[in-house]
Protein backbone atom coordinates (compact mmCIF):
# COMPACT_ATOMS: atom_id res chain seq x y z
CA UNK A 1 0.00 0.00 0.00
CA UNK A 2 1.73 3.30 -1.16
CA UNK A 3 1.03 7.13 -1.36
CA UNK A 4 -1.78 6.14 -4.16
CA UNK A 5 -3.45 4.49 -1.75
CA UNK A 6 -4.72 7.16 0.38
CA UNK A 7 -5.81 9.67 -2.40
CA UNK A 8 -7.58 6.96 -4.81
CA UNK A 9 -9.43 5.57 -1.82
CA UNK A 10 -8.37 2.25 -1.33
CA UNK A 11 -7.31 2.98 2.06
CA UNK A 12 -10.77 4.71 3.19
CA UNK A 13 -12.14 1.04 1.95
CA UNK A 14 -10.21 -1.03 4.03
CA UNK A 15 -10.50 1.75 6.60
CA UNK A 16 -13.95 3.62 6.34
CA UNK A 17 -13.63 4.89 10.72
CA UNK A 18 -10.12 6.14 9.69
CA UNK A 19 -9.48 4.68 13.51
CA UNK A 20 -11.53 7.34 15.21
CA UNK A 21 -12.65 4.42 17.42
CA UNK A 22 -8.65 5.26 18.40
CA UNK A 23 -8.59 8.83 18.96
CA UNK A 24 -10.05 9.42 22.45
CA UNK A 25 -7.58 7.30 24.08
CA UNK A 26 -4.16 8.40 21.63
CA UNK A 27 -5.42 11.85 22.70
CA UNK A 28 -4.93 10.51 26.45
CA UNK A 29 -1.19 9.70 25.69
CA UNK A 30 -0.36 12.83 23.96
CA UNK A 31 -1.79 15.06 26.38
CA UNK A 32 0.26 12.49 28.94
CA UNK A 33 3.36 12.89 27.94
CA UNK A 34 2.92 17.24 27.07
CA UNK A 35 1.88 17.22 30.65
CA UNK A 36 4.78 15.04 31.85
CA UNK A 37 7.30 17.41 30.43
CA UNK A 38 5.56 20.89 31.38
CA UNK A 39 4.85 21.64 27.84
CA UNK A 40 2.78 24.73 27.54
CA UNK A 41 2.34 25.34 23.80
CA UNK A 42 0.18 27.66 21.69
CA UNK A 43 -0.38 25.65 18.67
CA UNK A 44 -0.02 22.21 17.46
CA UNK A 45 -0.50 20.64 14.14
CA UNK A 46 -1.19 16.68 13.36
CA UNK A 47 0.59 14.97 10.04
CA UNK A 48 -1.54 12.69 8.48
CA UNK A 49 -4.67 14.19 10.27
CA UNK A 50 -6.52 11.39 8.92
CA UNK A 51 -10.12 12.16 10.19
CA UNK A 52 -9.27 14.71 12.44
CA UNK A 53 -10.61 13.13 15.73
CA UNK A 54 -7.12 12.80 17.28
CA UNK A 55 -6.85 16.93 16.92
CA UNK A 56 -10.78 17.28 17.80
CA UNK A 57 -10.39 15.48 21.21
CA UNK A 58 -7.19 17.79 22.50
CA UNK A 59 -9.55 20.72 20.99
CA UNK A 60 -11.77 19.84 23.66
CA UNK A 61 -9.70 19.14 26.91
CA UNK A 62 -6.86 21.43 26.89
CA UNK A 63 -6.03 25.05 27.27
CA UNK A 64 -8.85 27.06 25.37
CA UNK A 65 -5.69 29.37 23.91
CA UNK A 66 -4.18 26.36 21.56
CA UNK A 67 -5.06 26.67 18.10
CA UNK A 68 -4.82 23.36 16.21
CA UNK A 69 -3.94 22.23 12.60
CA UNK A 70 -4.33 19.08 10.53
CA UNK A 71 -2.83 17.97 7.77
CA UNK A 72 -4.21 15.18 5.71
CA UNK A 73 -3.35 14.62 1.72
CA UNK A 74 -6.60 11.78 1.93
CA UNK A 75 -9.58 13.83 0.08
CA UNK A 76 -11.88 10.88 1.55
CA UNK A 77 -9.99 11.73 5.04
CA UNK A 78 -10.33 15.33 4.84
CA UNK A 79 -14.14 14.80 3.47
CA UNK A 80 -14.33 13.79 7.43
CA UNK A 81 -12.31 16.17 8.85
CA UNK A 82 -14.24 19.05 7.69
CA UNK A 83 -17.11 18.08 9.82
CA UNK A 84 -14.94 18.99 13.21
CA UNK A 85 -13.60 22.43 12.15
CA UNK A 86 -14.25 24.67 14.51
CA UNK A 87 -13.23 28.50 15.67
CA UNK A 88 -9.31 27.01 16.65
CA UNK A 89 -9.59 23.74 14.76
CA UNK A 90 -8.63 23.76 11.38
CA UNK A 91 -7.65 21.30 8.64
CA UNK A 92 -5.69 21.50 5.27
CA UNK A 93 -6.24 19.12 2.53
CA UNK A 94 -2.21 19.37 1.90
CA UNK A 95 1.23 18.18 2.23
CA UNK A 96 2.52 19.89 5.24
CA UNK A 97 6.37 19.91 3.15
CA UNK A 98 4.37 22.50 0.80
CA UNK A 99 3.30 24.84 3.70
CA UNK A 100 6.57 26.61 3.54
CA UNK A 101 4.91 29.45 6.04
CA UNK A 102 3.49 27.52 8.99
CA UNK A 103 4.96 27.10 11.77
CA UNK A 104 3.83 24.91 15.31
CA UNK A 105 4.91 24.57 19.01
CA UNK A 106 4.47 20.88 18.80
CA UNK A 107 3.88 18.94 15.40
CA UNK A 108 2.19 15.25 16.13
CA UNK A 109 3.42 12.13 14.32
CA UNK A 110 0.44 9.60 15.64
CA UNK A 111 1.19 6.66 13.60
CA UNK A 112 2.48 7.86 10.42
CA UNK A 113 6.18 7.00 9.63
CA UNK A 114 5.77 3.37 9.04
CA UNK A 115 3.33 4.12 6.31
CA UNK A 116 6.21 6.28 4.43
CA UNK A 117 8.58 4.61 1.88
CA UNK A 118 11.20 7.23 3.01
CA UNK A 119 10.56 7.61 6.49
CA UNK A 120 14.41 8.84 7.54
CA UNK A 121 14.10 11.37 4.79
CA UNK A 122 10.51 12.92 5.63
CA UNK A 123 11.67 12.51 9.73
CA UNK A 124 14.90 15.16 8.75
CA UNK A 125 12.15 17.39 6.01
CA UNK A 126 9.61 18.36 8.62
CA UNK A 127 12.16 18.78 11.96
CA UNK A 128 11.83 22.39 11.18
CA UNK A 129 7.99 22.73 11.23
CA UNK A 130 8.52 22.78 15.25
CA UNK A 131 10.22 22.75 18.00
CA UNK A 132 8.82 19.81 19.88
CA UNK A 133 7.38 16.87 17.79
CA UNK A 134 5.69 13.57 19.26
CA UNK A 135 5.56 10.79 17.29
CA UNK A 136 3.43 7.32 17.96
CA UNK A 137 5.16 4.41 16.71
CA UNK A 138 3.78 0.59 16.48
CA UNK A 139 6.19 -1.71 17.27
CA UNK A 140 5.20 -4.33 14.74
CA UNK A 141 8.48 -6.54 15.31
CA UNK A 142 8.06 -8.95 18.01
CA UNK A 143 9.18 -12.43 18.97
CA UNK A 144 5.40 -13.44 18.50
CA UNK A 145 4.68 -11.53 15.32
CA UNK A 146 7.64 -12.80 13.78
CA UNK A 147 6.73 -15.73 14.29
CA UNK A 148 3.36 -16.05 13.37
CA UNK A 149 4.07 -13.90 10.72
CA UNK A 150 0.22 -13.16 9.67
CA UNK A 151 -0.17 -10.41 11.92
CA UNK A 152 2.89 -8.65 10.27
CA UNK A 153 1.31 -8.92 6.65
CA UNK A 154 -1.99 -8.52 7.67
CA UNK A 155 -0.76 -4.84 8.73
CA UNK A 156 0.82 -4.35 5.44
CA UNK A 157 -2.09 -5.22 3.50
CA UNK A 158 -5.12 -3.77 5.30
CA UNK A 159 -3.36 -0.84 7.61
CA UNK A 160 -0.61 -0.12 4.93
CA UNK A 161 2.66 -0.47 7.54
CA UNK A 162 5.53 -0.82 5.39
CA UNK A 163 8.45 -0.48 8.22
CA UNK A 164 8.24 -2.70 11.41
CA UNK A 165 10.04 -1.39 14.16
CA UNK A 166 10.77 -2.32 17.81
CA UNK A 167 11.35 -0.07 20.37
CA UNK A 168 15.35 0.35 19.93
CA UNK A 169 14.77 0.67 16.63
CA UNK A 170 12.11 3.45 16.61
CA UNK A 171 14.96 5.46 19.00
CA UNK A 172 17.28 4.86 16.48
CA UNK A 173 15.90 5.79 13.56
CA UNK A 174 14.73 9.24 15.14
CA UNK A 175 18.57 10.00 16.30
CA UNK A 176 19.69 8.98 13.69
CA UNK A 177 17.12 11.40 11.58
CA UNK A 178 18.48 14.61 13.66
CA UNK A 179 16.10 14.65 16.68
CA UNK A 180 17.04 14.80 20.01
CA UNK A 181 15.16 12.24 21.93
CA UNK A 182 13.47 14.02 25.67
CA UNK A 183 11.06 11.54 26.91
CA UNK A 184 9.54 8.17 25.68
CA UNK A 185 7.17 5.42 26.87
CA UNK A 186 4.98 2.42 26.12
CA UNK A 187 1.90 2.86 24.98
CA UNK A 188 -0.63 -0.66 25.44
CA UNK A 189 -3.21 -0.23 23.11
CA UNK A 190 -3.68 -3.81 23.08
CA UNK A 191 -4.70 -3.96 26.63
CA UNK A 192 -6.55 -0.65 26.85
CA UNK A 193 -8.42 -0.40 23.81
CA UNK A 194 -11.41 -2.71 23.44
CA UNK A 195 -10.93 -4.96 21.22
CA UNK A 196 -13.36 -7.42 19.07
CA UNK A 197 -10.94 -10.06 18.38
CA UNK A 198 -10.77 -13.11 20.99
CA UNK A 199 -6.94 -13.69 20.61
CA UNK A 200 -6.15 -10.21 21.31
CA UNK A 201 -9.34 -10.13 24.26
CA UNK A 202 -7.05 -13.55 25.78
CA UNK A 203 -3.43 -12.04 25.30
CA UNK A 204 -4.70 -8.80 27.67
CA UNK A 205 -3.45 -10.86 31.11
CA UNK A 206 0.12 -12.64 29.93
CA UNK A 207 1.00 -8.90 28.67
CA UNK A 208 -0.53 -6.93 31.63
CA UNK A 209 1.31 -9.50 34.26
CA UNK A 210 4.78 -9.73 32.41
CA UNK A 211 4.52 -6.34 31.81
CA UNK A 212 5.05 -5.11 35.35
CA UNK A 213 8.11 -7.81 35.58
CA UNK A 214 9.89 -6.21 32.37
CA UNK A 215 8.73 -3.84 29.89
CA UNK A 216 11.13 -3.97 27.00
CA UNK A 217 11.00 -8.09 27.29
CA UNK A 218 7.30 -7.91 27.38
CA UNK A 219 7.30 -5.56 24.32
CA UNK A 220 9.82 -7.56 22.61
CA UNK A 221 8.80 -10.91 22.81
CA UNK A 222 4.65 -10.78 23.01
CA UNK A 223 4.10 -7.29 20.98
CA UNK A 224 0.79 -5.08 20.90
CA UNK A 225 2.57 -2.03 22.06
CA UNK A 226 3.50 1.26 20.35
CA UNK A 227 6.12 3.82 21.16
CA UNK A 228 5.35 7.19 22.15
CA UNK A 229 8.35 9.69 21.41
CA UNK A 230 9.28 13.40 23.03
CA UNK A 231 11.73 14.95 20.75
CA UNK A 232 13.21 18.11 19.26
Amino acid sequence: MGNIDYLNGNYFKNNPTWHVEDANWKAQQIIKIIEANRIEPKSICEVGCGAGEILNQLHSRMNNNISFTGYEISPQAYELCKQRTKGRLSFKLLNILDDTESLFDVVLVIDVVEHIEDCFGFLKKIKDKGRFKILHIPLDMSVQKVLRCSPILEARSQVGHIHYFSKETALAMISESGYKIIDYFYTQSAIEVPSKKLKTQLAKFPRKFFFKLNQDLTARILGGYSLLVLAE
